[in-house]
């Protein structure tokens, strides 16, 4: 996702891979608390309805007689990603997922953490709109997202006890609160994205529930000015929603670089990193953290690694849109940093980011076939060990 205040910012300047032991339905969970890592032990949710959209790719490649190609897609098909519900008729696919992940589950005995994408406050997307949503404040926008979208959501979560969820709230909101408030549009629905998002934490206090609040990525909230103003902003949202609920409001911690191409350790160090602390994610999770901290936040993180850069395909940060990249680290994957719970696919790799960058992309969230190919043929090695 994208960077509106980018030049403003600039000028102001894990789990193995080895499959998981298996679940025994008989002995309870351990409580879910603050020094435990959530995805341990588990396995990442395979959405068959992304592997599905994935057949086209497949299809394409043996045609051209890629057979290499063509295995990496079924290979890719095996990959968790998590499903994103961005309208209120999304929220089918909390239901899809849940039996699919129950399916999983019984024939593997390996117990699931699903990842869903919580996405569709009133106003939103409101720095750019390429992915504005349906929901308008000015139209009861706000009371909607409570009872038509939040309710129904934690409901179908809370009844699915058996199953651990990874929940990322409404990518790039609190991003703009901390840079773009010059934005009419942004400012007018600063109110909005704070208690909507309080709202839906307190909804979701539940046990197998862990929430991770979008913290955009390092280029945007990776500068000095931009990280201790973004600690306070998170701060105040979560203690709005302690006062919702009836207990002190608990999250797992943030996720960052949603649909973003940073890297989360650079092979390369772009030239545009050249003054940040926060030149690829794992060093923005790292100096963030510090001020998570001192906010009484925890300083935990997901990284979203499904479309990793390649090194010079971007002149800057700014450019933001179905960006030149290849499928990220196999999620899971050992990630060396103590403050990162796991390395994860949070966008679905192949869904267009709006009509710009690659040619002929399609509207937002429309598939977009020879951008999935080329991410396949750029895919990171750690593909090519999933087993079939």
């Amino acid at each position: 996702m994208r960077p509106t205040s980018l030049l403003a910012a600039l000028s102001a300047a894990g789990v193995a891979s080895a499959s998981p032991p298996r679940w025994n339905p008989l002995v309870l969970r351990q409580n879910s608390t603050d020094d435990v890592n959530p995805f341990a032990g588990k396995t990442h949710f395979v959405n068959p309805a992304y592997a599905a959209k994935l057949e086209q790719t497949h299809a394409a490649f043996t045609a051209k007689g890629d057979s290499a190609n063509a295995l990496r897609v079924r290979k890719v098909q095996q990959v968790g990603t998590f499903v994103w519900v961005s309208r209120i008729s999304d929220l089918p696919n909390i239901d899809a997922a849940v039996e699919a992940a129950r399916a999983a589950q019984t024939k593997t005995g390996q117990r699931q953490i699903v990842g869903l994408v919580l996405y569709n406050l009133p106003d939103r997307d409101c720095s750019a709109g390429e992915s504005a949503g349906e929901l308008k404040s000015a139209e009861d926008g706000l009371r909607r997202y409570k009872e038509e979208y939040i309710a129904p959501y934690a409901a179908r979560v809370a009844a699915a006890k058996d199953l651990d969820f990874a929940i990322v709230l409404e990518p790039d909101s609190l991003a703009n609160l901390v840079t773009n408030m010059e934005i009419p549009g942004c400012a007018a629905a600063a109110p909005i994205y704070r208690e909507g998002i309080a709202h839906a934490i307190s909804a979701l206090q539940f046990d197998h529930v862990h929430l991770y609040l979008d913290a955009a990525h390092g280029g945007w909230l990776g500068w000095d000015p931009n990280m201790p103003a973004a600690a306070k902003v998170f701060s105040e949202v979560v203690a709005i929603a302690s006062k919702n609920g009836t207990q002190k409001a608990r999250i797992r911690g943030f996720a960052t670089n949603v649909s973003n191409y940073n890297p989360f350790n650079a092979v390369v160090r772009e030239n545009y990193t050249e003054f940040s602390k926060s030149w690829d994610e794992s060093n923005y999770c790292t100096s963030l953290s510090a001020y998570l901290k001192e906010e009484g936040l925890p300083a935990r993180f997901i990284v979203d690694q499904g479309r990793v850069q390649m090194p010079g395909a971007r002149k800057e940060w700014g450019e933001w849109c179905n960006v030149e990249a290849g499928f990220g680290p196999v999620p899971g994957t050992s990630n060396n940093n103590t403050v990162v719970d796991s390395l994860v696919w949070i966008k679905p790799g192949g869904e267009s980011d709006g009509r710009c960058g690659f040619p002929n992309s399609p509207a937002a969230g429309q598939w977009h076939d020879e951008y999935v190919q080329m991410l396949v043929k750029n895919a990171h090695s750690s593909i090519d060990s999933v087993k079939l």
